[in-house]
């Protein structure tokens, strides 16, 4: 394939390292150009922001050139979705908020070509855009293609053994959020039942060969709370959260250098 810094990101994983990223949700693909030096893999996410497949082929285009490999979360488990993200280069795919392994087996086998699944055949830009032998790319395509089911809800946790049989999904990831709402308490991701549930699906992914990796926000103390329940990947944090967090930390400081200045706007007003 034209790309293969998942690949990459596959050796680091095996080597035990912790395998960070951030979320894209915004469409210029400035952003992805800006930060792909500083990140192993960026998530563009599809299911929750206002992002078209423009956009996305932009981000995807600026991951290659960055050095990051590129994942990308659908909206919804159509395999039109997946036909458009994969055939526009996407090294990595999310399935969001399944409910069975049905699901997850429908969406495996959408990801890859016969034999191994049932992709139907029209890349452009994994091929060079035709130039690239047919046969060497369907074989690369298939080595190389991260399969991703996030685990979202109690029913798919339920499911995990049948999930986890499933030849072709390469990991599994963990929606804290959701899947604490799933278990009756939305937000408490912290809770010793959705602690106890996350270290269960971290440990029989690695059980089963998977790799098991995690959204999250831009929380160190968070994040190394699921490193400890067994997590190797870790989405963390978003565009707009780190530029938020950024802006506000270095104004902090400055405020804090001059007390003078402390609490005075550019005009000199009062904040």
């Amino acid at each position: 394939m034209i790309s293969t810094h998942i690949n990459r990101m596959r050796e680091k994983l095996r080597a035990g390292e912790i395998v960070l990223g951030i979320g894209i949700t915004l469409s210029d693909p400035a952003v992805t150009e800006a930060i792909a030096p500083s990140v192993d893999f960026v998530w563009i996410d599809l299911e929750h922001n206002a992002m078209t497949v423009e956009a996305m082929l932009g981000h995807l285009i600026a991951a290659r050139a960055g050095g990051c490999a590129s994942i990308v979360r659908i909206p919804t488990n159509d395999v039109a979705w997946i036909k458009r993200v994969l055939d526009s280069g996407a090294e990595g795919i999310i399935l969001p908020r399944a409910y069975s392994a049905k699901e997850v087996a429908d969406f495996v086998s959408a990801c890859r070509y016969p034999p191994m699944g049932n992709r139907g055949f029209g890349p452009r830009r994994p091929t060079n855009y035709g130039r690239m032998d047919q046969q060497t790319y369907l074989r690369q395509a298939n080595q190389d293609v991260f399969v991703i089911a996030q685990v979202e809800t109690k029913e798919l946790v339920s499911e995990l053994d049948d999930v986890l049989q499933l030849e072709g999904l390469d990991s599994l990831v963990l929606g804290p959020q959701d899947l604490s709402g799933s278990m009756g308490r939305l937000g408490d991701t912290t809770h010793p039942d959705v602690v106890q549930a996350m270290k269960t699906v971290a440990a029989k992914a690695r059980s089963a060969g998977k790799f098991i990796g995690s959204g999250l926000g831009a929380n160190p103390e968070f994040a190394k709370l699921l490193i400890d329940c067994g997590v190797q990947w870790l989405q963390s944090g978003n565009d707009y959260e780190f530029m938020i967090r950024g802006c506000e930390r270095t104004f902090s400081e400055i405020r804090g250098v001059n007390p003078v200045l402390a609490g005075i706007d550019s005009y000199g007003q009062k904040l």
